[in-house]
């Protein structure tokens, strides 16, 4: 896993370190008052296309799920996400930092990850008040 301290950089290339390219299809769930709009805008320009919604039907290549301590369950929540999710797509838990209302305890996240066959491949900070953990799909392991 990679943790980056990326706390000091401005949102405008938030979408960058979160491996966001043009014309990728991201979907949102979780979407909230409290969600960093920064984030959002920075994201919707660097991939040149409004976000997905949870009704949408499209096969996507992120998904950004935004995700706080009484949200539910997360691991019925990963299963969920992962249906329209591309063969290499990723997901993005977007939680509250330490200390604030939401927090998630990053254990959670990587028992729910694992639950769901979900490899956690990064951890960075988005915002002031955002996290990111980044989840992709668990590779089977090369035989001899």
């Amino acid at each position: 896993m990679v943790a980056a301290g990326d706390a000091g950089k401005g949102g405008s290339d938030v979408a960058e370190r979160l491996d966001i390219e043009p014309e990728m299809i991201v979907q949102e769930l979780g979407w909230d008052e409290d969600v960093d709009d920064g984030v959002r805008a920075a994201i919707e320009e660097r991939c040149g296309s409004d976000l997905l919604d949870e009704d949408a039907d499209d096969v996507v290549d992120v998904v950004l799920l935004w995700w706080r301590e009484d949200d539910g369950d997360l691991t019925d929540t990963l299963l969920d996400a992962m249906t329209p999710l591309s063969d290499e797509g990723v997901i993005w838990v977007l939680t509250p930092k330490t200390g604030q209302d939401g927090y998630v305890e990053p254990a959670d996240i990587a028992e729910a990850a694992s639950t769901a066959n979900l490899a956690q491949t990064a951890s960075l900070s988005i915002s002031d008040g955002w996290m990111g953990t980044r989840l992709a799909y668990r590779r089977a392991k090369a035989r001899r």
